[in-house]
């Protein structure tokens, strides 16, 4: 087996031991923390999360009727739960649903609208102070996060709905277990149509890509691992070609970051198409010395990092309501733009992996852009003699700012 510490080889780039992601035992070892059975953990989450929602019974949340604005207060993760149920609501969502990442609320938030407070840990000092501002201008509050924690005591405090939301795993491993409650309320307040089914068969499509994605699938059957070591040695771009892909981006960036400690940009291929797209114009792009042959045997291709475009792909043209939610004309713009940086990508001998996609529900197609690079992400970091879950940069992070 090659080394795995991560430490540069002949060429400059660090390490890549692409046979430890075809060894279990190794794999396992590699993992300590157990990142990998974390994230495969994601179709139990959503139903474990289907249940404690019910058992913290929102539905006086509704009685005083649809508010004015839903804040979901976060950082991390649980701004990501923010961003899903925008995503979820879609365009046509009666009220503006706003991801609020800063301590405290907006200052306009008030009795007529709803704060959700989301922390897995239960005390991130963002979400804290939400809660406590919002119980203070008598805004209505629903808090989810960890059981027994400080959110839960602010909750009581306010006679406010609190989801319990155990603590199994770090909370970039929850995404599931903070946005089902998230959705949930929403549905208590009337913003977003979401069925039982919907949630099922989003649970359904998590269980089967974690199935495709698990450790003993070998690399040539395995998408995940497939994904990671496409990545390996590259700048990732991860672009979504739709709103909802764009979450999914943005998430894929996240875990890349986090987790392989890889610098990515992530976003919307829109916003693209105005200025990032000029990346593959650059250094690590086109110009780059010695652009790839991308038919040529790539043992025969110069060493140096380049880049490496992930474009997610999305054709649904539904909101959360069921109905139509963009034309077929903006559908066709968003193919176009996707078709464009595959072709523009090409050119420049700048590689592209595409995920497209599936199911009939946004969450489900939501679920299916998000389950692969989440696992890529941990094989990429055990590929290079990462542990996953412990990033020490975080912790002294913390720690300083604690002082």
């Amino acid at each position: 087996m090659g080394p795995i510490d991560g430490t540069a080889g002949i060429s400059g780039n660090p390490v890549v031991d692409e046979s430890l992601l075809d060894d279990l035992k190794a794999l396992e070892a590699s993992d300590p923390s157990g990142m990998l059975r974390h994230i495969a953990s994601a179709g139990p989450q959503v139903r474990e999360a289907m249940i404690l929602t019910a058992e913290a019974n929102l539905n006086g949340l509704g009685e005083e009727g649809r508010p004015r604005a839903v804040v979901v207060a976060g950082v991390g993760t649980a701004a990501r739960a923010g961003d899903l149920l925008s995503t979820v609501a879609g365009a046509r969502c009666p009220v503006p649903i706003l991801g609020y990442r800063s301590a405290g609320i907006p200052g306009w938030v008030g009795a007529a609208d709803v704060v959700i407070a989301v922390s897995a840990s239960g005390r991130s000092p963002e979400a804290l102070a939400a809660a406590e501002a919002a119980a203070r201008r008598g805004a209505r509050l629903v808090a989810i996060g960890a059981p027994d924690s400080q959110l839960q005591s602010v909750a009581e405090r306010a006679r406010a709905p609190f989801v319990p939301v155990p603590r199994r795993a770090p909370a970039r491993a929850s995404l599931w277990a903070l946005t089902v409650p998230v959705l949930l309320a929403a549905r208590t307040l009337g913003l977003i149509r979401i069925a039982e089914a919907d949630l099922a068969e989003t649970a359904t499509r998590l269980d089967a890509d974690a199935e495709r994605c698990k450790p003993a699938n070998e690399s040539f059957v395995n998408p995940a691992k497939a994904l990671a070591l496409e990545i390996a040695h590259s700048i990732p771009i991860v672009w979504g070609s739709s709103p909802l892909a764009t979450v999914a981006a943005r998430r894929a960036a996240d875990m890349l970051s986090t987790n392989a400690r890889y610098p990515v940009v992530g976003g919307s291929l829109g916003e693209a198409g105005r200025g990032a797209v000029g990346l593959l114009d650059g250094v690590y792009g086109g110009l780059a010395e010695g652009v790839r042959d991308i038919f040529a045997d790539p043992e025969d291709q110069p060493e140096g990092t380049r880049l490496r475009v992930l474009l997610l792909r999305d054709g649904g043209l539904t909101s959360g309501d069921g109905e139509e939610a963009v034309g077929t004309e903006s559908s066709a713009a968003e193919d176009r733009r996707a078709d464009a940086i595959e072709e523009l990508a090409t050119r420049r001998g700048v590689r592209c992996s595409v995920l497209r996609a599936e199911g009939a529900s946004p969450l489900e197609r939501l679920a299916s852009l998000i389950a692969v690079p989440d696992f890529a992400s941990v094989y990429l970091a055990l590929a290079h003699g990462l542990d996953p879950t412990a990033v020490p940069a975080v912790t002294e992070m913390k720690e300083f700012t604690r002082r």
